[in-house]
């Protein structure tokens, strides 16, 4: 019996409304949460950056649950119990990630900023140009983000439900884009910043008892888990060496290269991460809350080797296997119930809601974040600054990030539907790649170049934002590409092929775009205004002097 045919014969069984039960109960939790949070919003400052009230420690739990999304959980453990040495890298890749981000950007943008990735560009720049590429900037990353927590949902709570078809999986979509929207609209940053550090605790809690459970049963030897995982694959020691996903070919190893140049530097311009930052009231609480952030990081992207290999060990993960027909997304609560002794016992059934409320659980804070940062930008940028030209009141400002909520809402379960077929650390990791092309480049070059300027800094968004999508409809993602089931592996279905680029992430392409537009927009145009300013956004950069109230020039 396979591990999908098992998890149908669970679901169905008294256990069932075990399962969904502590399921309901976290839901409710966060839901609790965001209500209460709901009644401390006053000003805009409550709204966009939680009233800059939360400890380095808080602040920390909050950074680390916005980062360890359900890709990083679902997809990053199926990719590994699918490909892997190859899946693992991914694993490396989100922590070195983090690590450039903090070393290149996050302690500077919290200094110079004010809400939005907008207020630090535009500081010392022409407000409406830089304003509106950059709002749209942080749209296409969001959705691309948004994307991959909301097709994570859907296949998780098919999964826990025992539902099987395509109707009820939209359904289930549209019901977590109706949750997030309540989420951002109630709650704000005050009732994300919560949801976020309850779901912290609860994955790292739920992470840490899958992997001893697991490690008991190899007698805590990784040498053993790793062998059973090669043995049980059929793939032999090729699971645990590299190229079974990315050294088949020269195409797969140059697509390696730009994964991992995307996943590197796309942390540094993720605004849904940077604005965490701004929430916290001075530079020193901000370098607590990384300090929490990168051991919680750290220690679960490490645990996620052994939810990966495990699964690889202790389930099917041939081609007509649930985890491979779900692309490795339900890896993990199907581990679960098979650690807690198999479809049918109660141990099963009880980790496996616990995972499932997990992984719920931190698909709402993503995309509770995301969703905010994206109204955020669009209210704050384009509306009050762009559209009103900074004369919009705070509480038309608010209603706006309210309505904008709604509608990034309403994209993001349009676009996730069609998109159930992919892997969600793959979407995320497209992500990333929109966000080193189009942020990147100008976060870098404004607070390190004094000679950048509007041009460069337009130029740079919307020329790394362009090509990064224009490569991916054009690549293998969208169309295509056949699975190993013989199934269409790309948005859409066999005989639908206009791929001419060859890479399915294209950021070795698009990131050295969005630095060289950057360059010749600043070089090709005299703005002294610019460049009179970037002293004291430097002196705003390295010591946090007067950012909180900055009004941009």
């Amino acid at each position: 019996m396979s591990a999908g045919t098992q998890l149908l014969a669970a679901t169905s069984t008294s256990h069932r409304p075990l399962t969904i039960v502590l399921f309901l109960i976290v839901v409710a939790i966060t839901l609790y949460v965001t209500l209460w949070a709901s009644r401390q919003n006053k000003t805009a400052a409550d709204y966009y950056a939680a009233g800059r009230s939360f400890s380095g420690v808080q602040n920390g739990l909050a950074i680390s649950g916005d980062y360890m999304s359900a890709a990083s959980f679902l997809g990053i453990s199926g990719a590994i119990a699918l490909s892997g040495y190859d899946g693992f890298l991914y694993s490396i890749g989100f922590l070195v990630a983090w690590l450039v981000a903090l070393l290149l950007v996050a302690e500077l943008l919290r200094n110079s900023g004010r809400f939005t990735l907008a207020d630090q560009l535009a500081f010392r720049m022409r407000q409406r140009p830089v304003r509106t590429a950059a709002a749209v900037s942080t749209l296409g990353v969001s959705i691309f983000y948004l994307l991959a927590q909301m097709v994570g949902a859907g296949a998780l709570v098919s999964l826990l439900l025992g539902v099987t078809g395509d109707a009820a999986k939209n359904i289930t979509i549209v019901l977590v884009g109706v949750l997030m929207i309540f989420y951002v609209t109630v709650g704000g940053m005050k009732g994300t910043t919560w949801v976020q550090i309850v779901k912290a605790v609860l994955l790292m809690t739920g992470t840490v008892v899958i992997t001893v459970i697991v490690l008991w049963q190899f007698r805590f030897n990784l040498s053993e888990l790793l062998g059973a995982a090669a043995s049980n694959t059929g793939k032999g020691s090729a699971f645990l060496e590299p190229g079974l996903r990315y050294g088949t070919t020269l195409t797969s190893k140059i697509d390696f290269l730009s994964l991992s140049l995307a996943l590197v530097l796309g942390t540094a311009g993720l605004p849904h991460i940077l604005i965490r930052f701004y929430t916290v009231p001075t530079s020193k609480t901000a370098r607590t809350s990384v300090t929490w952030a990168i051991g919680l990081i750290g220690a679960f992207y490490l645990m996620t080797l052994v939810l990966g290999f495990g699964a690889a060990a202790l389930l099917d993960t041939g081609p007509e296997s649930q985890v491979a027909k779900s692309a490795g997304n339900v890896a993990s609560p199907l581990l679960a119930e098979a650690a807690g002794g198999g479809a049918g016992s109660t141990g099963g059934a009880i980790l496996l809601a616990l995972i499932a409320a997990v992984a719920f659980a931190t698909i709402l804070a993503v995309v509770a974040g995301l969703t905010l940062t994206s109204a955020s930008s669009f209210a704050h940028d384009i509306y009050a600054h762009v559209m009103k030209k900074g004369q919009a009141s705070e509480k038309d400002e608010l209603r706006t990030a309210r309505i904008a909520a709604f509608i990034i809402g309403a994209v993001a379960i349009a676009l996730a539907i069609p998109a159930q077929k992919l892997n969600i650390a793959f979407l995320v990791a497209l992500a990333f790649a929109v966000a080193a092309s189009a942020n990147l480049p100008a976060i870098i070059y404004n607070l390190f170049w004094r000679r950048f300027n509007t041009r460069g800094a337009v130029w740079s968004i919307y020329g790394g934002l362009i090509s990064c999508i224009l490569l991916v409809i054009f690549s293998p993602v969208v169309s295509g590409k056949v699975g190993p089931t013989g199934a269409s592996a790309s948005l859409f279905p066999l005989g639908v092929d206009f791929s001419w680029f060859p890479l399915e992430n294209p950021g070795l392409v698009s990131i050295p775009i969005g630095f060289l537009l950057g360059w010749i927009g600043a070089i090709t145009s005299k703005e002294p205004e610019a460049q009179a300013g970037y002293d004291e956004l430097e002196v705003r950069a390295l010591t946090g002097s007067g950012a909180e109230g900055a009004t941009q020039h």
